[in-house]
């Protein structure tokens, strides 16, 4: 039996390498022999295939952060999230290409080179990012599921301009242990597969408290939560997302899935989010600033890329070694310097901390369910989920989105608006695709109603393949 088993897996193993030559979504793929090692056929996940993105650790493949400042690093240890999977019997074929350090949400801004989408044939359409590889890998049927962080839209950009489902958890929920950072704050591992089912089994997998994350969510407050669904939902439309702006393909696509969930007597009402308004410069403010922090260890001695060029005498070893950045990292780090130097900290960080603080509450008190940790109050009135648009249109081609990029790089940064308010606030959220648009759904929750946030996908997603 256990060979029968072992044959089925590596047969879908077969066409893995030349799938990445096409798509280029693996920075790594892990050899036979390692992964027979691994082969389980007893756990309560065996014989699935799970990519990893290239910024969670893994102490049998290197970690890059598709960035040539990494480049060849191997971890002594697998982050937890790995870990966890592997013991659920798991197999990890690879590591996932992704914009470097997680900047980015085009999937392009990469030393390994850009993934292509491949849902669009030969169009060279952008994957989305930055878990552009982790996206793609799922798309094309490598893998089952795969793993990828969400800091500001991340896991969900990335799943609508491909396709498939992309959970983002409640920040906490699941360990950070083994993530590098980009931002701490905000850094959350999601789940991308091609089914709401298929997430929520390796969710409940990963679900769990680890003392080796302070930012992990303690058992007391796990004892809080619930696992809730209903037959029908109340469901609020964000005045501040400004649907009205949306191109007529991305509104008749949201109109189809109200006229659904309408027709199955799910409530849809209004909901004003004032600070929704603010979010983006809040996060292009915070992100870049925890990015300088987190980074900074990439200096050429414990960690990151040495020039032999360089040396400790002439004091050229820590530029030499910044140098190996990509050009998107290097403006964000240039911007976060500027938001935490003594000038700019008071009017540019210190306001964006209170903008999120207030955004909480915002957000509070639009739900009709209690943040756990928060003392603020519910709305009885309130609504179960919040809906809208994962990304506001279909992926861009390649050439589209450098020559906008190129033009204006606020326009890069606009990409994120629906979903940077869900994670400045850390709240769970998930992006479904609208069956034949090329565009997705969002659906998010009050912070640790990730289940009800999973039931109501189910539900939708059956609407829709209806």
């Amino acid at each position: 039996m256990a060979t029968v088993f072992k044959d089925a897996l590596f047969k879908r193993l077969e066409n893995l390498p030349n799938l990445n030559k096409k798509f280029n979504m693996f920075n790594h793929l892990r050899k036979m022999n390692q992964i027979d090692l691994d082969v389980q056929s007893d756990g309560p996940l065996s014989g699935m295939l799970m990519g990893t993105k290239d910024n969670i650790v893994t102490k049998e493949m290197p970690t890059t952060c598709s960035s040539d400042i990494l480049a060849n690093y191997v971890s002594p240890y697998d982050a937890t999230v790995v870990k966890l999977l592997q013991n659920a019997g798991v197999v990890n074929v690879g590591k996932t290409n992704m914009d470097e350090f997680g900047m980015g949400s085009g999937g392009v801004y990469s030393a390994h080179g850009p993934v292509l989408n491949p849902i669009y044939g030969k169009e060279n359409r952008v994957a989305g990012g930055s878990s552009s590889g982790s996206a793609a890998a799922v798309a094309c049927g490598a893998v089952d599921f795969a793993l990828g962080t969400d800091t500001g839209g991340s896991v969900r950009l990335p799943a609508a301009y491909c396709s498939v489902t992309g959970f983002k958890p409640s920040y906490g929920r699941v360990s950070r242990y083994g993530v590098i950072a980009y931002a701490q704050s905000l850094d959350t591992v999601g789940i991308l597969s091609k089914d709401v089912q298929t997430i929520e089994k390796v969710f409940e997998a990963v679900d769990k408290h680890d003392t080796k994350d302070p930012t992990s969510l303690s058992d007391h407050y796990r004892s809080l939560l619930k696992k809730e669904s209903f037959p029908r939902y109340t469901y609020g439309l964000v005045e501040q997302f400004n649907q009205q702006c949306l191109s007529a393909t991305s509104q008749n696509a949201l109109l189809t899935v109200l006229e659904k969930l309408f027709d199955y007597k799910n409530t849809i009402k209004p909901v004003s989010i004032p600070l929704i308004e603010n979010c983006l410069p809040a996060y292009y403010t915070l992100a870049p600033s925890e990015a300088v922090s987190n980074l900074a260890r990439y200096d050429g001695i414990r960690y990151g890329h040495q020039d032999p060029s360089t040396d400790f005498k002439d004091g050229t070893l820590f530029a030499g070694t910044r140098s190996a950045f990509g050009s998107v990292v290097k403006n964000r780090l240039i911007l976060g310097n500027y938001n935490l130097c003594s000038e700019s900290f008071k009017n540019n960080y210190i306001k964006a901390q209170k903008i999120r603080v207030k955004l909480i509450d915002e957000f509070d008190a639009v739900f009709s369910t209690n943040n756990c940790l928060s003392s603020n109050k519910n709305n009885e009135n309130g609504v179960d989920l919040l809906l809208s648009l994962t990304a506001l249109d279909v992926a861009p081609t390649l050439s589209e989105f450098s020559t906008k990029s190129q033009q204006n790089p606020i326009n890069a940064y606009i990409n994120d608006v629906f979903t940077v308010p869900i994670s400045m606030a850390g709240l769970p959220a998930i992006s479904i695709p609208v069956p034949k648009t090329g565009l997705s759904l969002q659906i998010a929750g009050q912070y640790g109603d990730d289940y009800k946030v999973l039931a109501a996908a189910k539900q939708l997603e059956a609407l829709l393949n209806k």
